[in-house]
């Protein structure tokens, strides 16, 4: 029978390249296409990789490892190093030589002496005991049998029960390689009978130049901007990084422009971040409203977003601590200069406040059936929280102060706060008192029954005292239960009662002398000082009437002194707008003033 020709519709025609297919066939990703093969070629584990060549050059090879560590950083990928060093023709070498038979069969993953099982799916009693069985042969054609079990830690506690004979005493021509990245799941007793090896995330820098080197090999022309992007994607993983790249190189093709690389991993997200930021540090609620408005049109996951902003926050804040150039960060340069510049001019404490703010409602946004809002009120709150002040700011300038205040210098206050007095002033307001009894205005005490005059007389005593206090203060303390009497031609009388204890020194030549020449300093002119002995009777009605006054004066000189307090206007001259609203004296000694 004669074939038949069937013509293809116009439109459906294909192009059957046998090129074209062994080419589609055969194509391998990246993450497998430029997989290390030797040691040297591993990234980011130096310390696992050194103590392994280290083993093999001095032939202290375990029967067991444990490779734990995140997804993308090698585990496997060195197991399979491992196998080949150890079965190599030409070793066990420090590296293998990827040439010979055995090698090569490992590198294509169809060798008879290395297997390779997933713990996911194999993860049951029986596989173990099958493994079990399989132990006591010999290898067929290599040095060495190894079993690399991926994912371990998925392993049933009874299957890790059944390996823990054969894991502590192994035929000695069985290595058995473990790979997770959950170690914590896996029995004390199977991680004590291992070496354990824990692999790190790979660092920015790492991952870029690895990619870096994939581009110009694959001839893929890509920014150092769209590189640095890449590799931030990755999240310390290189094989995530190198699908990435796969990805846009396919979206793409081998021109790769930055806006390429933005419509792939969504990068608009990221730009949200920074205006949201700088929208708070601008105080301006109206406008992260707005933004927020614009990224859930736009199609953002709020709960993601709101993680996003607690890792951006937390940027910003070790960006003000430690500054840009820290190992600290995974970024690439370009973000480390918006961070340092969106940091300028805040303080540590605010962004801290701010994270404080963001960490405290992560459980409710993550719960809430309308996220949205969540994330609105909280940034409303964190546009309105007053920016915050280091201590020590305010401290260093307090210290100014004093050096100001200790030199002699002049503190400027605020019209809003009091005056201060001067610390070397003396008294003025016995001295206007003086003079107006001088006048005549005021006589002996036991004339003066008028308020006011008793009120002249009692500032006149206070302030003698407060003199007194400051040149002498053990006279002071004899002179401070007597009362005044009066003061009339230069003439100052006090009293004390007949029986008090100290009657005989004051009146004695030097106390008195002493007494005379303060006296003369306060009042500026010749003063004679008189003490008079009064009875019970007399002693009581004077003292009674002083401290009545006396009790206000001492209210009143409290206050006075309180607010003049060198301390308190520096605190008001740090504290913009603060007002002094209340004063209180508490007990009765004289210098304990409450403010």
């Amino acid at each position: 029978m004669t074939p038949v020709a069937r013509a293809e519709p116009e439109g459906l025609r294909f192009n059957h390249n046998p090129a074209c297919e062994e080419q589609r066939v055969e194509y391998l990703v990246l993450a497998r296409k430029c997989r290390p093969q030797n040691f040297e070629e591993v990234v980011g584990q130096d310390h696992a990789v050194k103590t392994l060549r280290n083993a093999i050059h001095q032939g202290r090879i375990a029967h067991a490892f444990i490779f734990s560590g995140p997804r993308g950083v090698g585990k496997t990928t060195v197991a399979r190093i491992l196998a080949k060093a150890l079965n190599c023709e030409k070793g066990p070498a420090d590296e293998p030589c990827n040439e010979c038979s055995n090698c090569r069969e490992i590198t294509e993953g169809i060798a008879m002496d290395v297997r390779e099982i997933d713990g996911a799916s194999n993860r049951g009693i029986d596989e173990i005991r099958e493994l079990r069985e399989n132990v006591k042969f010999s290898p067929l054609s290599s040095r060495y049998k190894l079993y690399i079990i991926d994912e371990v830690h998925m392993l049933t506690r009874e299957a890790f029960n059944a390996l823990l004979k054969t894991l502590e005493e192994p035929p000695a021509h069985v290595i058995f390689i473990f790979a997770t990245t959950e170690i914590q799941k896996i029995p004390a007793t199977i991680l004590s009978r291992c070496q354990c090896f824990e692999f790190r995330r790979i660092s920015l820098k790492q991952i870029k130049d690895s990619l870096r080197r994939i581009s110009e090999k694959e001839g893929v022309q890509i920014s150092e901007k769209g590189l640095a992007w890449v590799s931030e994607a990755g999240d310390g993983s290189l094989r995530d990084a190198q699908s990435i790249l796969d990805q846009i190189i396919s979206y793409a093709g081998f021109a790769i422009r930055d806006q390429d690389v933005e419509d792939i991993l969504g990068l608009t997200d990221r730009r949200f971040l920074f205006r949201l930021s700088k929208a708070v540090s601008e105080r301006n609620a109206g406008l992260c409203l707005k933004i927020i408005e614009e990224g859930y049109y736009a199609g953002l996951d709020m709960k993601y977003f709101y993680q996003m902003l607690i890792g951006h926050f937390r940027n910003l804040l070790i960006t003000k601590i430690v500054g840009k150039d820290h190992d600290l960060f995974d970024l690439g340069d370009e973000e480390m200069a918006n961070l340092s510049m969106q940091t300028e001019g805040v303080s540590q404490e605010t962004i801290q406040r701010l994270l404080d703010i963001l960490m405290a409602e992560e459980e409710n946004v993550k719960r809430s059936q309308n996220p949205r809002i969540n994330l609105e009120m909280v940034l409303v709150r964190m546009a309105y929280l007053e920016p915050m002040i280091a201590i020590d700011k305010w401290l260093s300038r307090m210290e100014g102060l004093e050096k100001r205040l200790a030199s002699g210098g002049t503190v400027h206050v605020k019209p809003s706060s009091y005056e201060v007095r001067e610390a070397s002033a003396l008294p003025s307001r016995g001295r206007e008192a003086a003079k107006a009894a001088e006048s005549g205005m005021v006589g002996e005490a036991h004339h003066g029954h008028d308020a006011a005059e008793g009120k002249i007389m009692e500032d006149i005593w206070e302030d003698l005292k407060a003199f007194v206090k400051k040149q002498s203060y053990p006279l002071f303390s004899k002179i401070e239960p007597g009362v005044f009497l009066g003061y009339e031609n230069k003439r100052l009388k006090i009293g004390f009662h007949k029986n008090y204890i100290f009657l005989d020194d004051i009146t004695g030549k030097a106390q008195k002398e002493r007494l005379t020449e303060i006296a003369k300093a306060y009042f500026r002119d010749d003063v004679t000082v008189i003490i008079e002995s009064l009875d019970t009777e007399q002693y009581g009605q004077r003292n009674k009437n002083h401290n009545s006054a006396a009790n206000n004066n001492k209210n009143n000189n409290a206050r006075r002194d309180a607010l003049n307090h060198p301390l308190l206007q520096k605190v008001l001259d740090v504290f913009d707008g603060a007002v002094v609203r209340e004063v209180t004296t508490t007990g009765s000694n004289d210098d304990s003033v409450k403010s």
